[in-house]
């Protein structure tokens, strides 16, 4: 199906210059970019929160692997 769609002329140089970039038209891009649009909502990866190492002084700690073994048990 053909349409037609206003570009402001400075995105239309950037999509060109983008497609000439990736060796691709401006139709590819335009289609590439309706179908990200048009994909299914991605779930949310949860976020995990870094285990905390207590701290007498707290503030920066600076850890190098031997400070890590003193501080963590490993088997």
């Amino acid at each position: 199906m053909r349409t037609t769609v206003d570009i402001p002329d400075s995105l239309y140089r950037e999509l060109k210059i983008k497609a000439a970039d990736e060796g691709k038209s401006v139709k590819e891009l335009v289609l590439r970019a309706v179908r990200l649009e048009l994909r299914p909502p991605q779930p949310k990866v949860k976020t995990r929160k870094a285990p905390v190492i207590k701290s007498k002084h707290p503030g920066s700690l600076y850890l190098d692997n031997e400070k890590i073994f003193e501080i963590i048990p490993f088997p």
